[in-house]
């Protein structure tokens, strides 16, 4: 004899039958592939990509009172050069970026600029220098409160901005040499789409 308490025993069996298998299916199709560029596969089977971009960036950590940074060289004018380094202090409180100021003060003189914010949210004075070899350095240090836009804490940045330009316009050179060297024909191969490039698969 069925009674409503085996039916509604089946009726929950048969429900999380119909929710579970809907699941399992879907996760057998796992998308690793967007436009003809596959996860996993070596960057090296695509010859028509450009491997290289104006500068490459390592990072280090838990460096001398610096939490992290960011540090980028050259790969196209000045190999290997290092051009830029974004630095994170440990001490991200707004006591420690005051301390910094009046050091960075005494040892550089007053900011050439500032470019924080109004509302003292940012804090971010710049210095302007000229090396002994002729190369422009910026320097800049930043505080910064709770713009969750940019990082929480204290930066110092350290550049040569004349150098990261000739990295770029070197860059835009090789890439432009590459697509003059490339195969008209395959040029317009590689601008053909469809949805299997841009859906992933």
């Amino acid at each position: 004899m069925i009674t409503l308490q085996s039916t509604m025993k089946w009726i929950i069996i048969f429900s999380i039958l119909c929710t579970a298998f809907p699941l399992l299916a879907n996760t057998e199709k796992v998308p690793h592939e967007i436009a003809g560029i596959a996860l996993g596969t070596n960057v090296n089977d695509y010859p028509d990509i450009v491997q290289n971009d104006a500068l490459r960036e390592v990072v280090v950590t838990d460096w001398h009172g610096f939490r992290k940074g960011f540090i980028s060289y050259g790969t196209c004018k000045n190999v290997n050069q290092i051009l830029k380094m974004d630095m994170k202090y440990a001490d991200k409180s707004e006591e420690f970026y005051q301390q910094l100021l009046r050091k960075f003060r005494e040892e550089f003189g007053e900011p050439d600029a500032w470019s924080g914010d109004s509302f003292g949210v940012m804090k971010v004075w710049k210095w302007q220098f000229i090396d002994k070899d002729k190369n422009s350095v910026s320097l800049a240090l930043q505080y910064n409160g709770k713009n969750s836009n940019e990082t929480i804490g204290n930066v110092v940045r350290l550049s040569y901005p004349d150098k990261i330009e000739e990295e770029q316009l070197c860059f835009l050179e090789v890439c432009q040499q590459s697509n003059k060297k490339a195969d008209e024909k395959r040029r317009e191969e590689l601008k053909k789409t469809g949805w299997s490039y841009l859906v992933p698969r």
